[in-house]
């Protein structure tokens, strides 16, 4: 299935010292790259995914009654994701979210998000979020070492595990940028992946007015949105953008509530 990546900035503070660097691929990656390669001279365009109305058909058959607190097989759900966080505007977020009755799925940081906020990561798992990592320091996996990605991936989920209680089972790879490697060594860790199909690319604009067209005119059933609660036009947006969509049938869920009764399959990547 082709994948579309946003291409979203890098953090200022992620390092770019492994820029460039090669490293070695494990024989089950390999082929992958090569296939890369083959696809096209820009980069690795291709990667299998499996949508959420897929991962609920796998696992229906004997399944269980139970699917959270929504069935999205009947419901009209979408999951409303952040990513880069926790910062200065969380806690607004938290306070909107809580308000509007809406379960969000955050991507966090490590390295001066998680280690600067720990209360607020606390929070977002006491109030019913999905609180999941976005590495530590916002590397690109593809670019960098096995040590590197272990690194990347371990560190933001004992941090997390150690204020919440619960290691995470989700991670967003930065800039969508993921491939055999990535997969491989998620799937030792004990992480599916999660890309997204909604994105109001908040990263370039403030205008708030602008994030919510852009989320509106992409929304649709079993989608994933993407937005960043750490730039300034993005937490005004959320209220007008949760209205909107509550308006059209959209009932908002987790990215794991979204999958139900499927689970999230560490070394999967899922997309709708």
């Amino acid at each position: 299935m082709p994948l579309s990546i946003d291409k979203i900035p890098t953090p200022k503070h992620a390092t770019g010292k492994t820029r460039g660097r090669r490293r070695r691929l494990r024989p089950t990656a390999l082929l992958s790259a090569v296939a890369c390669a083959v696809l096209t001279l820009a980069g690795c365009a291709q990667v299998d995914t499996t949508s959420p109305s897929t991962a609920r058909a796998e696992a229906a058959h004997g399944a269980p009654a139970g699917f959270g607190t929504v069935d999205c097989r009947k419901a009209k759900c979408i999951a409303l994701t952040f990513d880069a966080g926790p910062s200065e505007n969380s806690a607004r977020l938290l306070d909107i979210l809580k308000e509007k009755k809406v379960p969000a799925t955050f991507f966090l940081l490590g390295k001066r998000h998680i280690e600067k906020y720990p209360e607020l990561v606390k929070r977002m798992a006491a109030e019913g979020h999905e609180v999941a990592s976005h590495t530590w320091d916002h590397k690109i996996l593809t670019r960098i070492s096995d040590a590197q990605i272990r690194e990347e991936l371990k560190r933001p989920d004992d941090a997390i595990e150690r204020l919440t209680g619960r290691k995470p089972i989700l991670m967003r790879p930065p800039q969508g940028r993921t491939d055999a490697n990535v997969h491989e060594i998620s799937k030792e860790l004990g992480l599916a992946e999660v890309l997204w199909s909604v994105t109001a690319k908040d990263y370039a604009t403030t205008d708030s007015a602008l994030i919510t067209k852009r989320v509106l005119d992409q929304a649709s059933r079993d989608g994933i949105i993407l937005l960043h609660d750490l730039y300034a036009g993005t937490v005004p947006a959320v209220p007008g953008i949760i209205d909107a969509l509550k308006e059209r049938g959209y009932v908002f869920v987790t990215v794991p509530q979204l999958l139900a009764p499927g689970k999230p399959e560490p070394g999967k990547v899922y997309r709708p």
